[in-house]
């Protein structure tokens, strides 16, 4: 009799486990490398070698993620995030969408490298075609590295992910406790934890005990996607850099190789030099389209104030960065190659 209880027991316990499984969100990890995958001889030194772990190892070393959802995982790619290309992010904007068209899977996680980690993040912002979340991740410290960041920010990467409150941000980056919109996060900082801000909006939330909060709702709308689920490439877009001084042979390679786009990182309001206008207006003059963006850290880039945009064709990138206008004018090519249909773009996020 006994045995049969003891049974019985078992068998409940059993389906307890099984219940108690189900019910938490599946979180689909997709590693491509960096950082949080690096390897160094030295726990106090700088030297490292990123992208060397795989996906178990990274995994096994946050075992508390399985206390938070039902976390698989697969190794995508690995890359180191300086070597990212926009091939590969149509690889990992084919997955994702992939991931999230199944009713299984509630989120989905990236360990990234952080030097592109903004571009991939807002690159999936507009082309991910779901409201389930999508957090991208990473560490400023390699895995062997004293103090090492990466597991604690890939264990709040998935607390964030399986969070209701998460489902329709967007694409979001969680770094040293701060959960940040993929549309104004930006690397600020070489060396310190600390390197990702959203200097124009400030941080969406935090993540504190085992818990993501956000300082405001999510939106009520929200926004389109540019869909990239049959393409195989992207129109090619180059940005050159505005400093004093400046020749203008830094724009001729970018009309001599057919680049359907040229975001000019200029100084100020995003304000060009003399030498460089000219060349400018040779790209307008063969379908090239020129964004007018800014190297200043804050602030936006207006219309119509030193520079007659309208007159030239011009477009101002708003309070996008140069390497993110670079991301959103390639996915406004595969739709228009009308500058005036590709700048409201620009100032409004519900593309």
């Amino acid at each position: 009799m006994n045995t049969i209880r003891i049974f019985l027991l078992l068998i409940v316990l059993c389906f307890s486990t099984l219940s108690m499984a189900a019910e938490k969100p599946h979180i689909h990890l997709l590693a491509t490398g960096g950082t949080i995958a690096g390897s160094g001889q030295s726990a106090t030194g700088s030297r490292y070698t990123p992208s060397q772990l795989g996906i178990e190892t990274v995994l096994e070393s946050v075992p508390q993620l399985q206390d938070v959802a039902h976390v698989t995982g697969e190794q995508l790619m690995k890359v180191s995030s300086q070597d990212m290309t926009d091939s590969l992010w149509l690889v990992l904007s084919h997955r994702v969408n992939e991931l999230l068209a199944r009713a299984d899977v509630q989120g989905v996680v990236i360990t990234h490298g952080t030097d592109t980690m903004e571009e991939t993040a807002y690159f999936l912002h507009l082309t991910v075609q779901s409201p389930k979340p999508v957090v991208l991740t990473g560490a400023m410290r390699a895995s062997t590295a004293l103090s090492a960041d990466g597991p604690l920010n890939l264990y709040n990467a998935v607390v964030t992910a399986a969070a209701p409150e998460s489902t329709g941000r967007g694409v979001l980056v969680v770094m040293n406790s701060l959960i940040l919109g993929a549309d104004d996060v930006t690397k600020t900082n070489t060396i310190q934890v600390q390197a990702f801000q959203s200097p124009n909006a400030g941080p969406l939330g935090y993540v504190f005990n085992n818990r993501a909060t956000y300082y405001h709702p999510a939106p009520a709308e929200p926004h389109t996607f540019f869909d990239v689920n049959r393409l195989q490439q992207l129109p090619r877009v180059g940005i050159v850099y505005g400093y004093a001084g400046m020749e203008a042979d830094m724009l001729a390679p970018l009309l001599a190789n057919k680049y359907q786009g040229i975001v000019y990182a200029g100084v100020g309001n995003g304000n060009i030099h003399q030498r460089a206008f000219p060349l400018l207006i040779q790209a307008r003059e063969r379908g090239i389209q020129v964004v007018r963006s800014a190297r200043i850290p804050t602030g936006p880039t207006t219309l119509e104030a030193e520079v007659d945009d309208t007159r030239y064709g011009f477009i101002a990138s708003g309070e996008l960065n140069p390497q993110k206008a670079r991301v959103l004018l390639m996915l406004a090519l595969t739709r228009t190659s009308d500058w005036k249909d590709i700048q409201p773009f620009f100032f409004n996020t519900n593309y």
